[in-house]
């Protein structure tokens, strides 16, 4: 019984086959894809908020106060409890924001 000596060639195959499946067990075998905006249709408070997004506002980390500010320039006229609860629904694991807690308070990010 003679042990067949791997090449490094193969031995980085075997690791990355490895690593694969593990990675696929891990996510469910699924990838998550973020949802954008086709239409140019900017109506209500989501039409607002994907507005800001396709002028960069979220490049930076903002809160519901801010977005209401802004969204006000832009002549969308909505309650702070009308524009957080459009940013927490288009921060879902598909929508094309993220929050995260900066300093005890909600702040939202366009999504990578």
């Amino acid at each position: 019984m003679s042990k067949k000596t791997l090449t490094q060639e193969e031995i980085n195959k075997d690791l990355y086959a490895r690593l694969e499946k593990l990675e696929s067990l891990l996510s469910g075998g699924k990838h998550v894809k973020v949802k954008e905006n086709k239409s140019e249709n900017f109506s209500g408070a989501k039409g607002g908020i994907l507005l800001l997004i396709s002028k960069r506002f979220f490049s930076k980390k903002r809160n519901a106060p801010e977005t209401k500010v802004e969204l006000d320039k832009f002549e969308y006229f909505y309650n702070i409890q009308v524009v957080q609860t459009t940013l927490n629904r288009l921060s879902n694991k598909t929508g094309p924001l993220i929050t995260m807690d900066d300093k005890g308070k909600k702040v939202y990010v366009k999504r990578k």
